[in-house]
């Protein structure tokens, strides 16, 4: 099976590709987790803090509003 058989490598454009090419992408890979990790932590924060304030100014709705935080962390 000279022409797209099961186990031949696949090389095509192998030749046109700089050497640093796999590293743009593990890089956007990385990037992707650490800006997902980031989004979350800075949410959970600003929601905890915003439950702070409310609590200073409307101490009865503290349980009602957890559910923000916990369904962010």
């Amino acid at each position: 099976m000279a022409n797209g058989g099961f186990g031949e490598a696949v090389v095509a454009g192998y030749e046109e590709c700089p050497s640093w090419a796999p590293f743009l992408g593990f890089f956007g890979a990385a990037m992707c987790g650490i800006l997902a990790n980031f989004g979350a932590a800075w949410g959970t924060w600003k929601s905890g803090l915003g439950l702070c304030k409310m609590g200073i100014k409307h101490p009865g709705g503290i349980i009602k509003n957890l559910v923000a935080i916990i369904m962010a962390g």
